[in-house]
């Protein structure tokens, strides 16, 4: 049986007397992550866990929780006399076989141990932390592809000890108590019994030896942040928004293991005639009214050089011109997108007089049956 509960549960969990059961449960799993004895090194923090345990252990059980709330005991009033001991706690409803209350724990620490995963790890799989940057691009640079110099600061391990931390780099002995491993078994009596659990060894905090003299270069740790300078090749048809991520560049990680990565955010620039829709290049193509009524070649921009194309004659105002291949290369594929030219017929602001009498007099060369859209619509309004 749970003990009597001379403690505020709820305060515990930091929680009020009316939360429901996942604001308990996210109270529990934050709290959790805070003080587990393999992530908090702090003293106080096992007993701190065990305290947190039992509060959820109650509080997270609907049953018990309303014993608690009415009894102060989770037991209920039977609680001074009752028979169920560890074997109810256990075997019973309440405990890890039913399903309900605690039996949510295993999720609970699944959770916290997939989120910390590196303190359960060897320390040999520690990994450095990413480095994130920004990188901008004009809009012909992500177009073709460029090569660019990063500049930045970033943990490098120490070349004068090796990453030991020892005075050149032989200055240290092997962890008495881990023998070298970086971690050890440790037993712990909890709330649910005795249990064994490996843990960082906390004599060499993990590193596997015991430094006799400090590297004067890096004081110890190993790794120091020093400037550096990272060629990066972006590719051919890289967007806006996209990251290229260069394995390995980012910190090295505090002790053995393998560096973080170097996450790069491109922005790109915009173009004053193109504008970008995937692989996929377009414009507007302003041409004299003129030109599209009998037709006309115009030369046009390509992402290099220009090309020729032919505007049929009668071709209408907002007519979408295909280009296969024109557009921009398929991120890390030997393929392109198109160039789509959208054809905007454009009247003259100023008329001379002269132009208007020869525009009148052309006019006077048309009869309704040249324009059939108008002549529908005009037909269509007489029927409303």
């Amino acid at each position: 049986m749970l003990p009597m509960a001379n403690k505020d549960y709820y305060e515990i969990l930091g929680v009020s007397k009316s939360a429901d059961a996942d604001e308990i449960k996210s109270a529990y799993r934050r709290l959790a992550k805070k003080y587990h004895p393999d992530l908090n090194k702090a003293p106080e923090a096992a007993e701190k866990f065990k305290e947190i345990n039992e509060a959820y252990e109650v509080l997270g059980d609907e049953k018990k929780r309303a014993n608690y709330d009415q009894y102060g005991s989770a037991d209920g009033p039977q609680f001074s006399g009752g028979s169920g001991g560890f074997g109810d706690f256990f075997g019973g409803s309440g405990g890890f076989g039913g399903g309900q209350g605690f039996g949510g724990f295993s999720d609970i620490f699944s959770d916290i141990f997939s989120a910390f995963g590196g303190e359960r790890q060897s320390r040999v799989n520690r990994r450095g932390e990413d480095i994130n940057v920004s990188m901008r691009l004009s809009f012909e640079e992500a177009i073709f592809g460029v090569e660019k110099i990063i500049s930045l600061n970033k943990i490098q391990t120490c070349q004068k000890c090796n990453g030991t931390g020892a005075k050149n780099g032989r200055d240290f002995s092997t962890c008495p108590d881990c023998k070298g491993a970086g971690r050890v078994r440790m037993q712990q009596n909890t709330l649910f019994g005795t249990t064994i659990r490996e843990t960082v060894c906390p004599t060499c905090n993990g590193s596997g030896k015991i430094i006799k003299e400090k590297c004067e270069e890096c004081g110890g740790k190993g790794f120091k942040k020093t400037p550096a300078q990272i060629r990066v090749k972006v590719p051919a048809g890289i967007d806006n928004g996209q990251t290229i991520r260069m394995r390995g560049e980012g910190n090295a990680p505090q002790g053995q293991g393998v560096n973080g990565d170097l996450n790069i955010k491109i922005t790109v620039g915009t173009h004053p005639i193109f504008k970008r829709v995937g692989t996929d290049l377009m414009f507007d193509l302003y041409v004299p009214f003129t030109t599209c009524l009998l037709g006309g070649k115009v030369e046009i921009p390509l992402t290099k050089g220009t090309k020729e194309i032919e505007i049929a004659p009668g071709t209408v105002n907002g007519t979408v011109m295909r280009i296969k291949g024109k557009g921009v290369k398929v991120l890390n594929r030997e393929s392109y997108g198109d160039l789509l030219v959208t054809i905007k017929s454009e009247i003259p602001k100023n008329l001379t007089k002269k132009a208007k009498d020869v525009l009148k007099e052309l006019d006077s060369k048309f009869d309704e049956g040249d324009f059939p859209k108008a002549k529908d619509f005009k037909n269509k309004m007489r029927g409303l």
